[in-house]
């Protein structure tokens, strides 16, 4: 069974959540995260990428960074200000993007049931992210950011969740400068219980969106716990925040390719080196029409590549995905990337920066080749998670965002 639990959550006063909000810390970069908190003393980048407010030249992973976060927050609960629940509740986060809804329980998750796999992975963790997130949280003592998670449906849980938006009145709505409308309601504490027992005949979740958010909670609670002589499992830092979500209801980007450079002697023959695995032809497609076909951008040109027979299904679920034809077929043997993970000649393009973000790219010479791939299922990510397996780096981009800032779990 999954275990769901209410919590005590500390949300910015209603007129101001709009400035608070702010997107994930991930998916800026320290340029674009300082012109979005520019002007505005409220914005929660401010806590998450605090180091926007220090000088360039510093690393984003100094103590000075963390440091920063910290009084910052500190001053965000002052000004802002940001109100602490009384009792522990939980939130219904409705998420409103080009006319799709979807509609989720902000809630916190159980941190053992996560090292156990009740809550189940499909991607590794960079250590360098890891130790970031960790040193945040424990510099904040709070989860700044929740884990999108997802499930099977239970109707039950629908049909509650529906009734209680029909019924009472937001905390929040707003629509974001990015077009998505959030809204959030707080569940009446008399329907706990019901969400509570629905959610125990739910065998697993599954990590959607977060992954370095969920293990930096993991890693953070073992050095709490080492603090607490009087440790017992029950206190807020054994759970992090995260919002859960109906897989039907979650929506699943491409997360696109581009190449830095050509390996050494690579450049005048790699379309033909490619040839060796796919068919190659120009194209007016700027997107694969269909499961296991790429486009590719090169030299103000459009390809479209389609595997040749000798490119053969793999034995597990993950050998099967675009991202591994792409990576086993092509990066690798073409570009010579092995990891992805680690490799400095590949970057990747989230889905929502459209095809038009590969093209100026590689137009402008930051890149050399692109590669525009169809978007994973939600069934692959449940079918691989079930297989214990993992699906390469960067491999899906969910849309839309939660925003930080709205609800913070502290610890």
């Amino acid at each position: 069974m999954a275990e769901i639990r209410p919590f005590k959550a500390m949300k910015p006063k209603e007129d101001v959540a709009h400035q608070v909000a702010s997107v994930p810390y991930d998916v800026v970069n320290r340029e674009e995260a300082k012109e979005l908190a520019s002007g505005n003393h409220l914005s929660f980048l401010r806590v998450t990428r605090a180091e926007i407010e220090l000088d360039a030249k510093i690393t984003p992973y100094s103590d000075r960074v963390y440091h920063r976060a910290r009084e910052n927050w500190e001053r965000l609960q002052r000004e802002a200000p940001m109100l602490r629940d009384d009792n522990p509740y939980f939130y219904i986060y409705k998420l409103c993007w080009n006319e799709e809804e979807q509609v989720g329980i902000a809630a916190t998750f159980s941190i053992d049931e996560y090292q156990k796999d009740v809550i189940k992975k499909h991607e590794k963790t960079r250590p360098a992210k890891e130790d970031d997130r960790t040193n945040h949280i424990l510099a904040t003592e709070a989860h700044t950011g929740a884990v999108m998670l997802t499930y099977r449906g239970v109707s039950v849980l629908n049909d509650t969740v529906d009734n209680i938006m029909g019924e009472n009145k937001p905390l929040y709505n707003f629509t974001a400068e990015d077009g998505i409308r959030h809204t959030i309601w707080q569940v009446p504490e008399e329907l706990n219980n019901t969400i509570i027992s629905e959610m125990e005949k739910v065998e697993h979740l599954y990590i959607a969106d977060g992954h370095h958010r969920a293990a930096s909670a993991s890693r953070a609670r073992e050095e709490k716990k080492e603090q607490n002589s009087q440790h017992n499992g029950d206190e807020d830092y054994n759970y992090f925040l995260g919002v859960l979500f109906p897989a039907e209801q979650v929506n699943i980007l491409p997360y696109n390719r581009i190449i830095f450079r050509f390996p050494e002697d690579t450049q005048e023959n790699f379309v033909e080196r490619i040839r060796e695995n796919f068919t190659v032809e120009e194209t007016d497609l700027q997107a694969p029409p269909e499961q296991k076909t790429f486009c590719m951008y090169y030299d103000g040109q459009w390809y479209f590549l389609r595997p040749n027979d000798n490119v053969c299904p793999g034995e597990s679920v993950g050998d099967n995905l675009d991202v591994s034809i792409l990576q086993d077929y092509l990066l690798n043997p073409v570009f010579g990337i092995e990891d992805q993970r680690t490799d400095e000649n590949i970057d990747f393009i989230g889905g929502i920066r459209g095809t038009g973000e590969l093209e100026k790219l590689v137009d402008t010479g930051q890149a050399v080749v692109a590669f525009s791939l169809n978007p994973v299922s939600v069934d692959d990510l449940i079918n691989i998670s079930d297989a214990g397996e993992i699906m390469p780096p960067k491999s899906t981009w969910f849309e839309p965002k939660l925003r930080d800032g709205l609800l913070v779990h502290t610890i």
